[in-house]
């Protein structure tokens, strides 16, 4: 594969020198030279070395051979002229394709502000974390420690429009450019090494790592863009349905009589038949017939009925026109097979000895060719020439069977219409009948359904009071279980009133038997009876009480409310009043004393424990 390059130069003497220039894809170079109104001698060597020497080749003859043989291509004897490029610009050369193994050699990259020296491209490429969707932000490590903002900008701006930059404190920042393509082209500066200046100084140079970030925006907006991309696959997606999905059949009108009317108009109407028809049905179909609307709709089925004369009409018409048709066809096709039957004919002269050996073999050949394509096709038609007659054949034994049935069938066509004038007459009263046993169904059916209704109705409403009834006697049974509890308790109470009244006059019965001597000895032997018989103190509950009373009192030296006592006295038995409490202090003068302290609202009645003192008094 070669690239041509043509050159036309003015050379000496006003003389014009084409140049034809060959580049291979190996390397390699071939000239060709074409003159046009040359006027130079071939012969004189310095003209042609002055020449090729401006383009920068090597100078050669037009037999090939090099007229220096020591030229250094890279110098040129006429000064501005570069030695020529493949890739000079301007040229339109196509340099050959890169293959995917060779690496690409990275250049010098000089700003303003600093330089990018290329990393060894012996060494593998910089390894890169996995792509985020969408990416736009990419993470430049290995910065310089003197490097900022505006040198940043003007290294990686060459790569596109940067929209932000976050620049860290540890030689490292973050990059947001405005397009995804341009993240392609700052990962390509990775393994760079950078210098401020011309300054050596380790805080002015680093070897820059670039790497895909992901960003939450960046994120953000790929979402974005694959939505708006469903929405328009999505809407797309409809387009198509919508343009291949079959239209939808029109609207069929709510039955009225004014509609009724132009149905029935349409109906008569042969071009607008087909329509009305499908109206009516969907009216029959929905219910629209009643008592009401019966006539109204036995006239359209009447005129629609009226149609059927001209439909058998047409198809006789049309049955007419198919034999008319078949038997032109029939001509038609027994004329093709008469000229096919004349062209066999000719083959079979022109294969006979008098005139076939006159043929060359080719001729031969293609008639006979010719010939046996010719019987094929004519075997096929006359093969349907004969089906067609064996079917006219069968039709007419077909009529000669019905021909006696037919003649009775004219006999009797006065009476077949009188029958069939019966029948409809017959029909329209059968169709009355059937309209009136529909009406009287649909009434049964209401009639039913509501009672049906009024039944479930009932129904619930008797489910409803069985429920009720239901939770009333669990009431009940819970009301009657703890009347038994309390009449239980109160039962125990009554014998524990009982026992002690007994006691009671046991008491009494033996203190009225004893004699007065021993009542005296006993009172001065036992004082302690006669102060229990004569304390405040009447029951066993009573004497715990005024013990707990002393022992929270003796607690609060400087004594407690009424309430404060019972709600302490509450936690050990709710049953224990306030009232109960005050009455059984109040009778314990000895013991517990009542103390006002306080003056006006602030006036508050304490009990404090004086047993100690009351005790020094007895």
């Amino acid at each position: 594969m070669c690239n041509c390059l043509l050159l036309h130069f003015p050379v000496l003497h006003g003389r014009d020198l084409l140049i034809t220039y060959f580049l291979s894809t190996d390397g390699g170079r071939n000239l060709n030279l074409d003159s046009i109104s040359m006027g130079l001698p071939m012969s004189d060597p310095t003209a042609w070395a002055t020449a090729m020497n401006n383009l920068g080749m090597a100078p050669m003859g037009m037999t090939g051979q090099p007229l220096l043989p020591d030229f250094d291509p890279a110098l040129g004897m006429m000064t501005g002229i570069p030695p020529i490029n493949p890739m000079m610009p301007g040229l339109g050369i196509v340099p050959p394709p890169i293959p995917p193994d060779m690496p690409a050699v990275k250049e010098i990259i000089h700003c303003k502000s600093c330089t990018l020296f290329p990393p060894n491209p012996h060494l593998p490429p910089p390894a890169t974390r996995e792509r985020p969707p969408g990416c736009k932000t990419v993470f430049v490590g290995g910065l310089p420690e003197n490097a900022t903002e505006e040198i940043i900008m003007e290294v990686f701006e060459q790569c596109g429009e940067v929209i932000a930059i976050r620049k860290s404190k540890k030689n490292f920042c973050h990059i947001r450019f405005a397009e995804e393509f341009m993240v392609d082209k700052a990962l390509y500066l990775s393994g760079y090494r950078i210098r401020l200046g011309s300054s050596t100084d380790k805080k002015d140079t680093g070897r820059l790592h670039v790497d895909f970030a992901q960003a939450r925006d960046d994120l953000y907006e790929w979402e974005c863009k694959q939505r708006m991309l469903a929405r328009e696959e999505r809407h797309r997606r409809r387009l198509e349905e919508e343009r291949f999905h079959p239209p939808s059949p029109p609207p069929v009108v709510h039955y009225s009589d004014h509609e009724c009317s132009i149905v029935a108009e349409k109906l008569k109407d042969e071009t607008k038949f087909s329509e009305a028809v499908q109206t009516l049905l969907t009216w029959i179909e929905r219910g629209e017939v009643n008592r009401r609307t019966a006539n109204n709709f036995y006239s359209m089925i009447q005129s629609a009925n009226s149609h059927i004369r001209r439909l058998v009409n047409e198809k006789a018409a049309h049955e007419k026109e198919m034999e008319e048709a078949k038997e032109k066809f029939k001509l038609a096709l027994s004329g093709i097979l008469v000229q096919f039957e004349q062209i066999v004919a000719v083959y079979h002269s022109a294969s006979k000895q008098k005139a076939w050996d006159h043929f060359t073999k080719a001729q031969r050949k293609n008639i006979s060719v010719w010939c046996k394509q010719a019987e094929e096709i004519r075997n096929i038609h006359n093969d349907e020439l004969m089906g067609i007659r064996r079917e006219e054949e069968m039709e007419m034994s077909d009529e000669e069977i019905e021909d006696p049935s037919e003649m009775k069938e004219t006999d009797e066509s006065a009476l077949v219409s009188q029958v069939e004038a019966l029948k409809e007459e017959n029909d329209s009263l059968r169709w009355q009948l059937d309209a009136y046993r529909n009406e009287v169904e649909l009434l049964k059916q209401e009639h039913g359904k509501a009672s049906r209704d009024e039944d479930t109705t009932k129904e619930q409403q008797l489910k409803l009071l069985q429920q009720a009834l239901q939770g009333m006697q669990q009431h009940l049974l819970k009301v009657q279980d703890e009347y038994k509890k309390k009449e239980a308790e109160l039962e125990k109470v009554k014998e524990d009133k009982l026992k002690i009244e007994t006691l009671l006059e046991t008491l009494k019965e033996q203190e009225s038997s004893m004699p007065r001597v021993c009542a005296c000895s006993q009172e001065k032997e036992c004082p302690v009876e006669k102060t229990l018989s004569n304390s405040p103190v009447k029951s066993e509950r009573e004497a715990l009480l005024v013990g707990i009373i002393s022992t929270f009192l003796h607690v609060h030296p400087f004594g407690a409310s009424i309430e404060y006592i019972c709600s302490y006295l509450q936690r050990l038995d709710s049953k224990i009043c306030t009232t109960e409490v005050e009455v059984l202090m109040t009778r314990l003068q000895t013991t517990f004393k009542q103390e006002l302290s306080g003056v006006g609202a602030s006036l508050e009645k304490k009990w404090k424990f004086c047993g100690f003192d009351g005790l020094k008094m007895t």
